[in-house]
Formats: C-alpha cells, sequence, structure tokens
C-alpha cells in the first residue's frame, strides 16, 4: 500500500510502505476512510522534534473493518469504525477511571496517512456505528477521533460548567472544537483568542461570544478586562507552548481551573506562583475513548459539526501539500481522501 513518510523537516513522502496485518489476536486491520493531518504533526514538520529515520505518519483515522484478530470479538469486516490516537483495552483499572490513553496496553498511533492501518487493542478501541454513515458525516466522525475529543477533554479538565465563562488559548482545530465543547458543556460566555479571521468567524459560529486578538500578557489583561478583573472560570489551553501556558494559567481566576491539551514544548511552570494562584491545572492526552459513544451521537444526530474545521480536502496522494498549507497557515486543518 501507500502511506505518508517524514523523512526531514518539510519532507513529507507518499510513498509504497509494508501492507498491515493482524500480528497478535488483539489487533485488527482497517481500510481507511477519511484520514488527515494534526498540528501536532507540524513539530517534527518543522524541525521542532527530532524526527530520526523515515517513518510513517498520522494518527487520526475512521475506517472499515477489512480483518480481526481472534480475540476481537465486538467487530466484524465492514463495520464502519471510529478509534483514538492512543489505543486501549479499555478495561484495566487505568481504563475504568476514565483515563484510556493511559492504558496500561497503550499504544500510541502512528500510521494513519495511509490506505491501510493496523489497530492494536481494537476492541477496546474502535467503536463501531450501527449503520455506515452518510458520507457527508465522516468528516465530523474523523475529527471526533482526535481534535474533537481533545478539545473535549480540554473543556472538562478546565471544569467548565453551566452559565460559566470560558477562555479557549488557541485558534488551531483544537481550539476550535473546544469552543463547541464549551458551549456544549453550558457556558454562558466563551472568549476565544484568536488572530485570524477566518478562524474568528469559525469560533464564532461554533458558539464563542467574545474574540480577543492580543496575546501574552495584552492577551491577559483583556480577559481580565473581560471579566470584571478576575479572570475566567475556566481556560482551554489548547497550544503547547511556553507563551500559550503563561497565558492560560494568568487568564483564570483564583479557583478557576486549567484544562492544557497541548503538547508542551519548552513549557516551564513556576510552583510558588502556581500555588498561591489557586489556580487548578490538569491535562495530558486526551482519554477521547471516553467520550467516543457521546461525541459519535451527536455528530450523526447534527447536534455538532466539528468536520467544518476541515478547510482543505485533498487526495492522499497530495499528503505532502496538505502539511504545507497547514504550515504556512492557508489551512486550519487539511482532510485526506484515500
Amino acid at each position: 500500500m501507500r502511506g505518508a513518510v517524514i523523512h526531514a523537516p518539510g519532507d513529507v513522502r507518499f510513498e509504497t510502505v509494508d501492507d498491515p496485518h493482524v500480528l497478535h489476536p488483539t489487533d485488527a486491520v482497517i481500510r481507511t476512510a477519511v484520514t488527515c493531518v494534526c498540528g501536532s504533526d507540524l513539530w517534527p514538520y518543522r524541525g521542532a522534534e527530532p524526527i530520526g529515520d523515515p517513518h510513517p505518519m498520522g494518527h487520526e483515522y475512521v475506517g472499515f473493518v477489512e480483518e480481526v484478530g481472534s480475540a476481537v470479538t465486538s467487530l466484524r469486516a465492514g463495520q464502519f469504525v471510529v478509534g483514538s490516537f492512543a489505543t486501549s483495552d479499555n478495561t484495566c483499572v487505568n481504563c475504568r477511571n476514565g483515563f484510556q490513553s493511559n492504558c496500561l496496553h497503550r499504544e500510541f498511533m502512528s500510521t494513519c496517512q495511509a490506505e491501510y492501518v493496523r489497530i492494536p487493542n481494537a476492541q477496546g478501541t474502535l467503536v463501531a456505528t450501527d449503520e455506515v454513515p452518510d458520507e457527508g458525516l465522516w468528516s465530523g466522525l474523523l475529527a471526533v477521533s482526535d481534535v474533537m475529543g481533545t478539545g473535549w477533554w480540554a473543556a472538562d479538565a478546565a471544569e467548565v460548567r453551566p452559565g460559566s465563562t470560558a477562555v479557549v488559548v488557541g485558534d488551531g482545530a483544537v481550539g476550535l472544537c473546544g469552543v463547541i465543547a464549551a458551549k456544549e458543556m453550558g457556558a454562558e460566555r466563551i472568549i476565544a483568542m484568536s488572530r485570524h479571521e477566518s478562524r474568528q468567524k469559525l469560533a464564532r459560529e461554533f458558539g464563542a461570544t467574545d474574540i480577543v486578538t492580543e496575546r501574552g500578557e495584552e492577551g491577559v489583561e483583556r480577559i481580565r478586562e473581560l471579566t470584571g478583573g478576575i479572570g475566567a472560570d475556566s481556560v482551554l489551553e489548547c497550544v503547547g507552548t511556553a507563551q500559550a501556558m503563561s497565558q492560560a494559567l494568568h487568564a483564570a481566576r483564583p479557583g478557576g481551573n486549567v484544562g492544557f491539551v497541548g503538547v508542551p514544548h519548552e513549557v516551564a511552570i513556576d510552583g510558588q506562583e502556581l500555588f498561591f494562584s489557586h489556580v487548578g491545572l490538569r491535562g495530558g492526552p486526551a482519554p477521547v475513548r471516553r467520550y467516543l459513544p457521546d461525541l459519535i451521537d451527536r455528530v450523526l444526530t447534527a447536534r455538532i459539526d466539528p468536520g467544518k474545521v476541515f478547510d482543505l480536502t485533498l487526495p492522499l496522494e497530495q499528503v505532502a501539500e496538505g502539511y504545507k498549507a497547514m504550515d504556512e497557515r492557508r489551512a486550519v486543518k487539511t482532510l485526506l481522501k484515500p
């Protein structure tokens, strides 16, 4: 088959790779329906993470079951399935506590920008729809496999409550999905921090009530102006940079909460400052599997449409252009069709 392989910063190629096979009884192989490029894929693409030897890319996927291992009893060939970037058996103690992204048998997906994908821990990871969804819903279900699930986790970790004020730091796909999540959780005021007009427009469509274009200390000051000098109840940090984390922590009120889901890069937190702020902090890789049944239902019933974050659609063979467009901010998120 063919799939995306990263060779060096800025060098993603669509080339022949090994066909996936069932290697363990708990595996499944799926045929990819649609996949995409993630903002976190840009870290190695930009040289901010080491690449090492050339290797496949991609961790977001929906598709059709092709083959299952002998231990996979809940899935059958032909079913349409949605999974997560972190596989899980969904039975270990961490999974039962709701943190499937810290499953004792977790594997991170990394080969999904391809025509076929092997899914470890398939029975615990994959959720099948009752029937094959209309193709117009595939993009929304694909978003659920990562960015929508991650945005939901950001809002959940930040303890967004009905009637509350939430701030979303980051206007990428995760941040925009965080706006959806905050609205669904009942936030009365949702302040999106964004400098890009097209993303501001989508944030408004998703439920943002205010837009703040300033960053850093100026951005924090603007948040305080909008919240009577106190700060927000909940802040969703959806970037992963030191500036974004600082901005998030300082934008929260005493007793407020920050949910951080941006993969941290050069982020350092001052323990004394955090101690005296009374701000709660929780984050990490999103336990997407915890939310999958609910989020799939919200997409299938048209309650939410996170697929709108995909503003560029390309054939999978043009995956390199998908990376380039996102790197140059010509696209929020690239959908890839095998």
